[in-house]
């Protein structure tokens, strides 16, 4: 029988560029990156590499084309941070009628511990706040949201509070009956890593 577990989920905001407080930056050298050409199988594979042993599931189904329509939506950016040619965390903004949400923000496993969570989150904000700037026909941006749940790694709460987010709701829900402790691995098979 499939266990059913309690999930909370918080809901965060800034409403001005002055709440954004930047991470540290990292002792490594990293860079980021916007992803330019919309690439699904790109995507897909960020989604899946950092999303996979925290239960990021929603899009796992989709088909090439919807990822492609995802990712050709007008304000839908994806910055990507790289380590020596090698991607260890994004970025993926979606800004709508002048608010601007964070829609996915991780890291790779090997990146998580190495000091980069908060500088790619800080990062990511102030690319947010001055979307409009690149972007013609753009709103300004005039918030910056973002939620996490219980089953999000267990640094991102703070993480978010330490960039300046505010939480504005708070939701406990019940998913459904499946057990929410089995992860999907990054590819299908793989498991959580240990």
């Amino acid at each position: 029988m499939n266990a059913v577990m309690d999930v909370t989920t918080w809901y965060l905001e800034q409403t001005s560029p002055a709440d954004l407080r930047p991470g540290r930056p990292p002792a490594m050298s990293v860079q980021i990156v916007r992803a330019e050409v919309s690439s699904p199988e790109f995507s897909r594979f960020l989604y899946t590499a950092v999303g996979g042993d925290w239960q990021w599931t929603e899009r796992l189904g989709w088909t090439w084309k919807q990822w492609k329509e995802c990712l050709d939506r007008p304000g839908v950016e994806t910055w990507v941070a790289w380590v020596r040619g090698t991607p260890a965390g994004y970025v993926e903004l979606d800004a709508r009628e002048g608010e601007v949400e964070i829609a996915y923000f991780g890291l790779l496993p090997y990146a998580i511990g190495q000091g980069l969570g908060g500088w790619l989150l800080g990062e990511g904000t102030a690319r947010a706040w001055d979307m409009a700037e690149r972007r013609p026909g753009l709103r300004p941006t005039r918030r910056v949201w973002v939620h996490t749940c219980s089953l999000d790694g267990p640094a991102a709460l703070a993480n978010y509070k330490a960039r300046g987010f505010r939480v504005y709701d708070e939701k406990l829900n019940v998913p459904g009956d499946e057990d929410e402790g089995e992860t999907p691995g990054p590819w299908p098979g793989a498991g959580p890593r240990d």
